[in-house]
């Protein structure tokens, strides 16, 4: 046995979170008997004494994953519109509709809308100078790498960043295959997906000549599309915002907070009353010893409730009260509803199939049994 002192106590400590850094020419982690970290090649640590390291190849490359309007940073893959049908039912059809025509949770994406041969010739959507139409997304989109970029990082809705570059392309041919601008037996490649922007029926409905498109092979330079000066005097007083929603409409729709992703930049506003909240907290104690409070709160954490009622109301699904009228008392079926839990299913109550859960398959099974046994609240 032997003593460290306090300093080389608290180098073992730093050495562990960082993985091994150097300090004053030697690393914290020898210097404290522990090695280096394995993933980060010497040649990335650095000799001084600032905390960091140089970001590996395979991480830099884990997190660039935009693509460009010139495709810079779109990968070699390839997709087929055979293949991207069959990943838009099981990932994306809830939500969208089969046909991306869906209104019910989204705005739809392709709808009815059919490229004209005009509208692919000029590159303008005709319909668009009618302001008082509504529009779909295909109609607007002027640039394909939109589509790719937002489809592989934020898509599907419950798993962001699930897809493949490949499931990626099969997604985007088979949007464009319903917009009629590519035909059913495409295979979108990396080879070929500039000559589809060429094809894309609003390429040329952005308007590039102004400040915000740097480069001048695209813009105008970057010059500024206003000449306003900063001005730190004589200010207006600061606005007073009274209200965002009307107190009396406040929590029409349930709390706004609980209904969006827990990731993201973006968050719902908090619309819940505060006596709401302390009641909610209330609930969610008494969780811990009541079964039926314990799985309306698991019902709550997993986002259930953004599709679901708990009453016989519908929302994008049927209530829960409503499920539990058809399988109450019919134990035989906990089984079966624990699996179309986890694994999603179409047909038994409408058209809009429910996507495979992320979930546990013992608090499935939970949900499953406190449906058989009347949903109780």
């Amino acid at each position: 046995m032997f003593a460290m002192s306090n300093s080389r106590i608290r180098k073992a400590a730093l050495a562990v979170i960082l993985g091994g850094m150097f300090v004053g020419g030697a690393t914290v982690a020898s210097a404290a008997g522990m090695p280096v970290h394995p993933q980060v090649p010497a040649k990335d640590l650095k000799l001084d004494a600032t905390l960091g390291r140089t970001a590996t190849p395979d991480e830099i490359k884990a997190w660039n994953i935009d693509v460009r309007p010139d495709f810079a940073g779109l990968p070699v893959g390839q997709g087929s519109v055979a293949t991207g049908t069959k990943l838009w039912e099981a990932k994306c059809a809830s939500c969208h509709g089969d046909f991306a025509d869906s209104n019910a949770v989204f705005p739809p994406l392709v709808g009815a809308y059919q490229a004209t041969k005009q509208d692919i010739k000029t590159g303008r959507v005709a319909k668009l100078a009618n302001t008082n139409d509504g529009a779909t997304t295909i109609e607007k989109l002027s640039t394909l790498s939109t589509l790719f970029d937002y489809i592989h990082r934020a898509m599907p809705w419950n798993e962001p960043g699930s897809l493949t570059w490949d499931d990626t392309y099969a997604l985007v041919a088979y949007l464009l295959n319903l917009a009629n601008v590519v035909p059913g037996n495409f295979v979108l490649t990396r080879d070929n997906v500039q000559q589809v922007q060429d094809m894309l029926p609003n390429r040329n409905g952005m308007i590039w000549n102004h400040g915000m498109w740097p480069g001048k092979e695209i813009g105008n330079g970057g010059i500024p599309d206003t000449h306003n000066t900063d001005c730190m005097k004589n200010c207006a007083p600061a606005p007073k915002i009274t209200s965002f929603i009307p107190e009396f409409a406040l929590n029409n729709n349930g709390n706004l907070a609980d209904q969006y992703r827990t990731w993201g930049p973006i968050r719902g506003m908090m619309t819940e009353s505060a006596a709401e909240q302390e009641k909610k907290a209330k609930e969610k104690a008494a969780a811990d010893s009541n079964p039926d409070a314990k799985v309306v709160a698991l019902l709550k954490d997993k986002s259930c409730l953004a599709c679901h009622s708990l009453g016989d109301n519908k929302l994008v699904g049927p209530g829960y009260k409503e499920v539990a009228g058809k399988y109450a008392g019919k134990k035989d079926m906990v089984a079966e509803l624990t699996t179309r839990i986890i694994k999603g299913g179409s047909g038994v109550w409408g058209s809009i199939p429910m996507p495979p859960q992320t979930i546990s398959e013992g608090d499935a099974k939970m949900i499953a049994q406190w449906i058989v046994d009347g949903a109780k609240q």
